[in-house]
């Protein structure tokens, strides 16, 4: 549940919150470990650090999801995207830069070869 506010942990620090469920309008910033379902309906402008981010609305700022993040369409994504696991759908729109890196950096991690197995 988003609340107004507190600006702690779980909650947002929210300028505007308008719906329920899937499809709402949210301005400010989103944190949780959680995971956050925004449906075709929803809104969200500002920056967002979340679990997991699974959408299908339209997003304005950048992500942060230290689990998944998976746009669905008719899902819009103006900003950048950081992390491990991403998923874009066919149709959604995303003008961003996106980064993947689990706890190693990329740079740290070791490709091996299909003949080294």
């Amino acid at each position: 549940m988003l609340k107004k506010g507190s600006g702690t942990p779980e909650q947002a620090e929210i300028t505007a919150f308008l719906g329920k469920g899937t499809e709402f309008k949210v301005e400010g910033e989103v944190v949780s470990k959680d995971t956050l379902i925004a449906g075709d309906g929803a809104f969200l402008q500002g920056e967002i650090t979340v679990g997991t981010i699974i959408s299908s609305g339209k997003i304005v700022g950048n992500v942060n999801a230290n689990q998944k993040v998976h746009i669905i369409a008719p899902g819009i994504v103006q900003g950048n995207i950081k992390t491990p696991k991403l998923i874009i759908e066919e149709g959604v729109t995303f003008d961003g830069k996106s980064e993947m890196a689990g706890e190693k950096k990329a740079a740290e991690q070791k490709v091996v070869s299909l003949t080294e197995r």
